[in-house]
């Protein structure tokens, strides 16, 4: 998924743009700032059972499920949510206790305790959904519950990272008589103990939350509910908002879209644009099972060629800055191992490399990319890469659009050679711009097999508590993925949450892993 400066914090500040000042807000318990709020965004849940996805789908999640932690707006690490306390019991890491608050209800009335919790993680590692997030849990050894208040995690090895885990939306609480231990749900419908209950859903199209009134945890809601209207295209979501029809957008915006929303023009029209700090990176996958892509040298010359200064001014005109690393700018232990191994774009180089292998003719490749998850910039972005690639004369590219579902069954099944992904970090941490990529089963559906960063690197890491303590490390696996080239890091974006002059909290909406918290949205009362 899934949005740290120092001590691991992605984004504990968030910067508005154009949010008025000095109008001493508001009160969130009475009059019109309870009011429902709609919002837009692009993004739809691929699923509705979270042990299916490692996804956007995490958007809808963190509003209508609980964790046992969480990461509140600022939070530099993982707070008690659906817990009471959480602590590792052994200096090594690898026993994590947690006791839950007393008197925790599922929006049916079924008790969430320990053996809920259990339920709801077992039933991850037992299903092994192709898209899930199992592989987030690869430390997990065994889950124990002494009483029911208390539940205890045994790791196979030491993992400070755990706790960061089951802050996110991977470890969301089911109840058990609702959601089967060893197959999905699929009747359309959620039973969680989050902040709001999923009152109706029409796939693609809307969730309709409501508040929920036995829940308990850390989420303070400032308004009565929200509609989460879904748009396949931007444009007709931004019509939707200048005509009053949303009341906020987040995700999917192209950058001329955000241009034209920050112009004085649009402002007078009453909308406001919040812009976030970022860790949001578009990377490429190259795939081996592919014979020209199973070649080092062709995955190098095309390191090579990207100008990722040109893409970025062409396609995102400020809204994203060139990525040299998986590890974005702002995020401890971030170094530039793609600029320091290829430097400037540069042909030349390119065809030496190609020359040196034997390779003399034009390499042919397809490109794929989804249509419909990461917004209307997404098309341009491959055409300039086609246009960069076909005009150093060493590649013929033709690109392939896919539909999420259908871009995510394909990438899965190993069936496209060159792929386009979005990363929205899991949780607040490096390790998750790095493990996440490597191994058998990872989040990319392409087996990358790095023995020196899964058998060394991160079990090193893991062992601090202190997590800038594995900056050394972090470093290492850095430098290997720029050695290898299976993963080609494009931008770094900055996100935006854009929303009518008459919505509040829109600064506090993403929390630390850019997730939207719409509990955070309410309607002015005053001006």
């Amino acid at each position: 998924m899934f949005n740290r400066t120092r001590c691991l914090q992605i984004t504990a500040a968030l910067a508005s743009i154009s949010l008025l000042s000095g109008c001493s807000l508001f009160s969130d318990s009475s009059g019109d700032g309870a009011k429902r709020i709609v919002v837009g965004t692009t993004s739809a849940p691929s699923t509705l059972d979270p042990a299916a996805a490692w996804d956007g789908s995490w958007e809808l999640y963190r509003n209508v499920y609980q964790t046992l932690l969480a990461f509140p707006t600022g939070a530099t690490k993982p707070q008690p949510d659906a817990a009471q306390s959480c602590d590792f019991t052994d200096s090594g890491n690898e026993s994590y206790r947690c006791v839950l608050k007393k008197g925790l209800k599922f929006s049916d009335g079924e008790t969430l305790d320990a053996k809920a919790v259990k339920h709801s993680l077992d039933r991850i590692m037992t299903i092994d959904a192709p898209a899930g997030p199992k592989a987030l849990f690869g430390s997990l050894d065994k889950i124990e519950t002494p009483d029911a208040q208390t539940v205890v995690f045994h790791l196979k090895t030491p993992d400070a990272t755990f706790p960061f885990v089951l802050g996110s939306p991977a470890a969301s609480l089911v109840a058990p008589k609702e959601y089967p231990a060893d197959k999905l749900r699929d009747d359309g419908k959620v039973t969680g103990s989050g902040p709001y209950t999923l009152e109706s859903y029409k796939e693609a199209s809307e969730a309709v939350l409501n508040s929920n009134g036995s829940y308990t945890g850390f989420a303070n809601r400032r308004n009565d509910g929200v509609t989460i209207r879904y748009f396949a295209d931007s444009k007709k979501m931004i019509a939707a908002l200048r005509g009053k029809e949303i009341d906020a957008t987040y995700r999917g915006l192209s950058a001329q879209e955000v241009k034209d929303l920050q112009s004085p023009e649009a402002h007078n029209e009453g909308v406001q644009v919040v812009e976030n700090v970022g860790s949001e990176i578009r990377y490429l996958v190259f795939n081996p099972r592919d014979p020209q892509v199973a070649k080092l040298p062709v995955r190098q010359a095309i390191a090579q060629i990207v100008d990722r200064g040109a893409l970025v001014s062409k396609v995102y005109q400020g809204t994203a800055e060139p990525l040299y690393s998986m590890v974005p700018k702002g995020v401890v232990g971030h170094k530039t191992p793609f600029y320091d191994k290829y430097g400037q774009a540069d042909v030349a180089k390119a065809k030496n490399i190609l020359k040196t292998a034997g390779i003399t003719q034009p390499v042919d490749l397809t490109f794929w990319y989804t249509t419909d998850r990461y917004g209307a910039s997404t098309a341009e972005e491959f055409t300039e890469l086609k246009r960069q690639l076909e005009e150093s004369g060493l590649f013929k590219i033709t690109l392939r659009g896919q539909p999420w579902k259908a871009f995510q069954e394909g990438y899965k099944k190993g069936d496209y050679p060159v792929f386009g992904r979005g990363w929205f970090p899991d949780f607040p941490d490096p390790d998750n711009f790095i493990a996440p990529f490597v191994g058998k089963d990872n989040a990319v559906g392409t087996p990358y097999d790095a023995p020196v960063i899964t058998g060394e690197l991160l079990p090193k890491s893991r062992r601090e508590s202190d997590r800038s303590a594995g900056v050394h490390e972090f470093e290492q696996a850095q430098q290997i993925f720029a050695d290898d080239v299976r993963l080609l890091p494009l931008w770094q974006g900055k996100l935006y949450v854009v929303a009518r002059d008459d919505i509040a909290g829109a600064e506090r909406a993403l929390d630390p892993q850019t997730v939207m918290q719409v509990w955070e949205l309410y309607r002015k009362t005053s001006w």
